[in-house]
C-alpha cells in the first residue's frame, strides 16, 4: 500500500478538529476511515511480509490444535489475552497497538517522526512477541498430540478446556499446571507453560520479596513426572519443585546472537542482609557467574550498583539449567544451530533439536523422551495394579465424587458388602 503519511494526517485533522479540551472530535465516517488507513499504512510498511508469515504460523497452530483436540477430546482451549487477540485478527491486533499513538498524533501532542518511531517499535515488539508465542504453542500442542498417540488422556483440567494462559491462576498462592496427562500403564505428566510467575500472598512481604527475585527466570515449558498440582516449594532453593524436564523454544533464525538485559529482573532497591543470606540468591549468583564466565563477586557488585547484566540467549538457556537443575533439558529450534553453539550447549547436557521448522515428526522424539519420565505418585500408584478399563472407571469416579482413589474403592466395597449382606 502506497502511503503519504503527511497527506493523510492533514486530511484526518480536517475531519477531526481539536476542541477546547484538546480532544479531537471526528466529524465524519470518512475521518475514521482515514485514521484506519493511516494505521494500515504503518503496519504494511513495518510488517507487510512478516504479517503474511504470521498468518501462516497461526494456520499451523490451528492445525495442531484441531489434531490434539480430536485425540484428547478437548472441549476448547484458552490462550493468553494478547495471543488470543492476535489469533482472532493479526492486523486488527496490531492496529490496537497504535491507538494511543494515533490519538496523540491527531491531537498534535507528538510529531510525525515521534509517532512513526513509537508506532514502528510497537508493531515490531507485538509481532515478535506473538510469533514467539505461536511457535511455543504449536510445539506444546504437537507434543501433547504425540503423547495422546501413546495412550495419554487429559485428566486436568477436568472440564477438558486446555489452559495455555496463566491469567489469575496464582491468586491463591499456588502455581497449578496447565495440563496433566495420564497413561494408565506409564503414569502422569504435568505441564507448566511459562511458569513460575509472581504469587499473591496478601500481607506477607517476605514471600513477595523471595518470589520477586526469580519471576523473570521463566522457562518456556517445565514438565514434571507424576501428578503435580502445585510447584511452589518455599523450603527449597529456588522455591519451586525441581522440574523433571525443561523445554525451551527458539523461533528466530539468529536467536543465539541476541542478548537479554537482566537488569530489570532484580529489585531496584538495595538488597537486605536477609536476602543476601538466602540460598536462592547464592544459587542465582553462582549460576549467573557460571554462564557469564565471570567471578561471583562481579555479578553481586553489578546487581548492587544497578548495572545491567547482558546475557546472550544461548547462555540464558544454560542459566535455566544451572538454576533449576532439571533431570533433562531440551532446546527446540526452528532453524539450524551453528556447530559451535550446539557443541557448547550439548557440552552442558542440553539436548538440541534444531531445523524443526513446523515439521511435527521432528518433535516425536521429544514426546518419547517425556514418556520415559511419566510416573505414578502417592495414592495414584493403585492404578498400576488395575487393568486399563477399571483404572479409567476409577479415575472418572474419583473426579466425579471428589474422592481419592482409596476412598472410592472403600466406598464401593462397603456398598457391595452391604448389598450382599443377609436381610
Amino acid at each position: 500500500m502506497s502511503c503519504d503519511i503527511e497527506g493523510l494526517l492533514r486530511e484526518i485533522r480536517r475531519e477531526a478538529p481539536v476542541d477546547r479540551d484538546g480532544v479531537p472530535r471526528m466529524r465524519s465516517v470518512r475521518g475514521v476511515e482515514l485514521l484506519d488507513k493511516l494505521k494500515d499504512c504503518i503496519i504494511d510498511a513495518v510488517a507487510g511480509e512478516r504479517l503474511r508469515e504470521a498468518e501462516e504460523w497461526l494456520r499451523r497452530v490451528a492445525e495442531a490444535y484441531r489434531a490434539v483436540s480430536k485425540k484428547l477430546g478437548l472441549s476448547g482451549v484458552t490462550y493468553p489475552k494478547e495471543f488470543r487477540s492476535f489469533i482472532e485478527d493479526p492486523r486488527q491486533h496490531l492496529k490496537k497497538k497504535l491507538f494511543i499513538y494515533a490519538h496523540d498524533l491527531v491531537r498534535g501532542r507528538i510529531d510525525v517522526d515521534t509517532f512513526l518511531s513509537k508506532a514502528y517499535a510497537a508493531i515490531r515488539t507485538s509481532l515478535r512477541t506473538n510469533l514467539r508465542s505461536a511457535y511455543q504453542v504449536w510445539g506444546l500442542l504437537t507434543i501433547l498430540g504425540f503423547l495422546a498417540d501413546e495412550g495419554y488422556s487429559l485428566v486436568y483440567p477436568e472440564h477438558r478446556f486446555l489452559n495455555i494462559d496463566r491469567s489469575g491462576k496464582q491468586r491463591l498462592g499456588i502455581i497449578p499446571p496447565n495440563a496433566v496427562l495420564l497413561n494408565l500403564e506409564r503414569g502422569f505428566l504435568s505441564f507448566f507453560h511459562e511458569a513460575p510467575r509472581p504469587l499473591t500472598w496478601e500481607d506477607s512481604s517476605d514471600l513477595t520479596r523471595i518470589w520477586g527475585f526469580y519471576t523473570a527466570l521463566r522457562p518456556d515449558l517445565m514438565v514434571y513426572g507424576g501428578k503435580v498440582m502445585n510447584i511452589v516449594d518455599l523450603g527449597s532453593s529456588p522455591p519451586i519443585k525441581r522440574p523433571t524436564v525443561i523445554i525451551e523454544f527458539k523461533e528466530l533464525e539468529d536467536w543465539y546472537t541476541r542478548t537479554r538485559d537482566l537488569k530489570g529482573y532484580f529489585r531496584k532497591r538495595p538488597l537486605t542482609a536477609e536476602e543476601w543470606r538466602s540460598k536462592w540468591i547464592d544459587g542465582l549468583y553462582d549460576g549467573l557467574a557460571d554462564v557469564l564466565g565471570v567471578k561471583r563477586s562481579e555479578v553481586r557488585r553489578s546487581i548492587e550498583q544497578g548495572r545491567s547484566l547482558r546475557v546472550r540467549e544461548h547462555r540464558l538457556v544454560k542459566l535455566y539449567r544451572s538454576v533449576y537443575k532439571p533431570r533433562h533439558m531440551v532446546l527446540i529450534c526452528r532453524k539450524k544451530v551453528p556447530g559451535e553453539i550446539r557443541e557448547e550447549l550439548e557440552g552442558e547436557g542440553i539436548e538440541v533439536f534444531d531445523g524443526v521448522e513446523f515439521s511435527p515428526e521432528k518433535l516425536r522424539p521429544v514426546a518419547e523422551l517425556l514418556d520415559r519420565y511419566a510416573e505414578f505418585t502417592g495414592a495414584d500408584k493403585v492404578l498400576i495394579e488395575l487393568d486399563p478399563e477399571t483404572a479409567m472407571l476409577l479415575a472418572k469416579a474419583s473426579r466425579a465424587l471428589g474422592m481419592r482413589y482409596a476412598e472410592v474403592i472403600r466406598h464401593a466395597l462397603e456398598k457391595l458388602i452391604g448389598d450382599e449382606s443377609p436381610q
